[in-house]
């Protein structure tokens, strides 16, 4: 393993810039925020909210895809990076093909999935669109001669999402329980995007546990070779159970991409949820939020107070139990066939929450 350990100097030439207009508008940010942010200097000391990048094996991101790091100048300065504005302010969440059996707990978790993007792109609008079947997309689809499953193509979906982007959106993304595919070359693709149409869409298939196991439930038992437009096979085709790991892999990868949507490129300065990531051990090992340095490429794109920000996160993480604390309200949740949240795996990233929360509202309580 691998440490990619940099300098305090250099995090803080990343984070703040050494030019004197993004230095000064850096100094904008209140006493307790600078402390927050100042915090990834120090990255894998005892008592650090920020950890160093771990490199595990060389079929790793940054082994197998070397890019050049992306500073705040530099994302700053880039005249191709979009910005939300008054007239584009709406992150667009397109679901396509089944996410389970229809019903309650379904509805939830896709409605979660939104509210979730709503806390962590604090001060946009971020709306679900009508969902759609994998025949509505007009898709080309294939079976994995590798996997045995099913695969759609993400050109084509990129094609329909393009044509259905309503005009406030600031971007549009896709989101599917099918396995992808971006040409026939390729074995698979978690996701595809454009980034200069703000269009990307992208699958949770392989985050079920059971993926790459021989009893994975969506292998097709038989050898099948359905032809192109016969969309009768995804008829009550496997999806994934819904389980707070599955949400929380959804939650990261819907943010990571549409982190992208903003021009905000792989991070390499620290853990962060921008690493990128070639495998589902990888995926799992990034953190639900940015590093310091990635918080200040999105909050100067949309414009939050970051404790504002850390407390509608909180909330999401937070809110059924709220809800049921009182024996009557559970009840009549049950009644309603109400499901709770399953955020048991987002422990770790609550108790992180509150304790950035404790230093950005130390100055409340002096």
């Amino acid at each position: 393993m691998k440490v990619i350990q940099h300098s305090a100097k250099t995090l803080q030439t990343a984070l703040v810039s050494d030019q004197q207009d993004l230095a000064k508008l850096y100094s904008k940010y209140t006493k307790e925020e600078r402390r927050l942010l100042e915090g990834g200097f120090h990255a894998g000391e005892p008592g650090s909210l920020f950890q160093p990048i771990t490199v595990h094996s060389d079929s790793d991101w940054i082994p197998a895809h070397p890019e050049e790091p992306q500073d705040f100048q530099s994302f700053y300065r880039d005249p191709y990076r979009k910005t939300p504005n008054a007239s584009h302010n709406t992150i667009y969440i397109q679901t396509i093909g089944s996410f389970g059996e229809v019903g309650v707990q379904t509805d939830q978790y896709v409605e979660s999935l939104r509210q979730y993007c709503q806390a962590f792109f604090y001060g946009l609008s971020v709306k679900l669109l009508p969902a759609v079947t994998v025949s509505e997309t007009g898709c080309s689809f294939r079976v994995n001669s590798n996997s045995h499953n099913l695969q759609i193509l993400t050109g084509d979906l990129l094609r329909f999402l393009g044509n259905r982007k309503p005009k406030d959106a600031f971007c549009i993304v896709g989101v599917t329980m099918i396995d992808l595919y971006p040409k026939d070359s390729w074995n698979f693709v978690f996701g595809q995007a454009s980034l200069s149409m703000g269009m990307g869409v992208f699958s949770f298939a392989r985050y079920d546990d059971n993926f790459y196991s021989r009893n994975y439930a969506g292998r097709l038992k038989k050898r099948l070779q359905p032809k192109q437009g016969d969309y009768s096979v995804f008829d009550g085709y496997y999806t994934p159970p819904i389980s707070s790991t599955l949400l929380l892999r959804s939650c990261k990868t819907m943010t990571h991409e549409i982190g992208h949507m903003f021009g905000i490129r792989h991070c390499q300065w620290l853990n962060c949820v921008m690493q990128g990531s070639n495998h589902l051990e990888e995926s799992d090992r990034r953190p639900l939020d940015f590093c310091p340095i990635c918080l200040r490429k999105l909050q100067v794109s949309v414009g939050f107070k970051i404790g504002e920000r850390y407390k509608a996160l909180l909330h999401w993480m937070e809110d059924d139990q709220r809800q049921t604390s009182r024996p009557e309200e559970a009840c009549a949740h049950q009644s309603a066939l109400y499901f709770p949240k399953p955020t048991e795996a987002f422990h770790a990233s609550k108790l992180w929450l509150r304790r950035c929360l404790d230093i950005l509202e130390k100055k409340d309580k002096l």
